[in-house]
């Protein structure tokens, strides 16, 4: 003979309590605001980071077009330097910097030209970066980066952001290396 015994006051059953009606119908709200943020995101964000990026290389690259201007001078000429063995150098090489970077930022703000853009931009990474390699002792103190320093690796975001806009830019079918 079994008995059943009555809930001991203070305790609760075990097992999921039911969520009120108003909760659930907050969380669906929620979950389609999450979703039309995502929809949203998915059609805007690369192509505002592309125009984002254009716009800092036609800024900076503008920067380069008058003399004395910009923070960098002495390090494009002397990257050129090294790079071109001498051939290239001064304001040569500030106009050559400044035309590619103000090229290259148009193109991708234009959306029309974005592979030519991220095109120059890979050449223009070559010559922006390298100074990392070429010039530590001018971009490094013993304490950390010095400004010209920090100016330099600053741009490891923007090739961050380059190989994103790439990503969506260069729209080919992905093939698998068999």
């Amino acid at each position: 003979m079994s008995t059943i015994s009555a809930p001991t006051v203070g305790r609760q059953p075990v097992g999921p309590r039911p969520v009120p009606a108003s909760r659930i119908g907050l969380l669906d709200r929620l979950s389609q605001v999450e979703s039309a943020l995502k929809s949203f995101l998915l059609r805007w964000s690369v192509d505002a980071l592309r125009v984002a990026l254009g716009i800092v290389f036609v800024a900076f690259g503008v920067l380069k077009f008058l003399p004395g201007v910009s923070p960098v001078e002495a390090l494009v000429d002397a990257t050129w330097g090294v790079l071109t063995f001498g051939i290239v150098g001064g304001h040569l090489a500030l106009v050559l910097t400044a035309i590619i970077e103000t090229v290259a930022g148009l193109a991708l703000i234009s959306g029309v030209f974005a592979r030519f853009g991220l095109v120059l931009l890979a050449i223009a990474f070559v010559g922006i970066l390298s100074p990392l390699v070429f010039f530590p002792g001018e971009l490094f103190s013993e304490v950390g980066p010095t400004l010209l320093g920090q100016y330099v690796m600053k741009n490891v975001v923007l090739v961050a952001a380059a190989l994103v806009v790439a990503s969506r830019v260069l729209r080919g079918p992905v093939r698998s290396a068999r």
